[in-house]
């Protein structure tokens, strides 16, 4: 009777890996014992006899392989030690140590000071659909030596490829400009959007051990097809704001000149008098050139 094909068995999730301090010692120490062995293996070879040498062999390869177990680790530098496929530790300490000499084969040397990783200019469209340009720059360091060893691979590589996967993601959550009022913005809102930029690859990095220290936009703009429209929606933005900016500062002048020329009692107008007035002060104190005066010489009301 045919029997079913058992099912492939299921991976369990990997507990993430985390970093612990390797034993070692001061290789000062282990260097005194190694000169002694070596002293003492010349002794009885000048001693002679068969078994004098042998031990005096014996000696000399245990005074060798002891210094495979020899590190030097400069600052800012660290030393992963793996032991037959397995983690044993990591010397974060600067000197001259000595370790397990069977690690010698696998040791890996990662260095802790601090990178920059600056982006390519990657083509995405913003929040509102329209395409542009951005760039970043990331500033960070390892923290967890054994999470950037173990648990991703080609750390460097994976740096790069999460820094432009969420520089993208960053991109298509906000519009380029704040044409809506109250909306933050890429250009308008840096500090803003950077502080999010820093969290989501905080977030994305921390699985490698990775600690960001600071990621910020490098080159914003507007990718090329687009950017001559947008400039002029620009232009013609600021010359709004502009113009509503002199329209309010013209009428409170006017308002002024009305309230003087009244408290004063330099002349009585009459309503419709005074809306000529506002008229002609508008377009001295509103317009975009310099009016051309018309000098009455006869009467007021002429």
């Amino acid at each position: 009777m045919a029997t079913a094909a058992s099912d492939p068995p299921i991976l369990q999730p990997r507990e993430p890996s985390h970093q612990r301090e390797a034993h070692a010692r001061r290789g000062l120490h282990v260097a005194v014992v190694v000169v002694l062995a070596l002293l003492v293996a010349g002794g009885l070879v000048f001693v002679g006899g068969v078994l004098a040498l042998a031990a005096a062999g014996v000696l000399v390869l245990l005074a060798l392989g002891a210094c495979a177990g020899f590190v030097v680790i400069q600052p800012n530098e660290s030393v992963v030690l793996i032991l037959f496929g397995r983690y044993t530790g990591t010397v974060l300490h600067d000197g001259w140590f000595w370790v397990n000499p069977f690690t010698a084969p696998w040791r890996q040397k990662i260095s802790l000071r601090v990178r920059n990783f600056q982006s390519e200019r990657v083509k995405v469209n913003d929040a509102s659909g329209s395409p542009i340009e951005i760039a970043g720059v990331v500033v960070w360091r390892i923290a967890d030596t054994a999470k950037a060893v173990f648990d991703v691979e080609a750390f460097e590589q994976y740096v790069n490829v999460q820094s432009e996967s969420a520089l993208r993601h960053l991109a298509t959550q906000y519009p380029y400009d704040d044409f809506d009022e109250g909306r933050l913005s890429l250009r308008g809102g840096a500090e803003e959007v950077s502080a999010a930029l820093h969290r989501e690859l905080q977030e994305r990095l921390g699985a490698a051990g990775i600690e960001v220290m600071e990621a910020r936009i490098t080159h914003l703009a507007y990718a090329p097809e687009i950017a001559e429209a947008m400039l002029r929606r620009q232009q013609a933005s600021a010359i709004v704001a502009a113009r509503r900016t002199i329209v309010a500062g013209a009428v409170g002048l006017v308002e002024m000149a009305l309230r003087e020329i009244g408290e004063q009692g330099i002349v009585d107008l009459d309503e419709e008098r005074k809306a000529a007035m506002v008229a002609n002060l508008m377009v001295v104190l509103a317009g975009d050139r310099a009016p051309t005066p018309v000098i009455n010489a006869g009467s007021l009301y002429a």
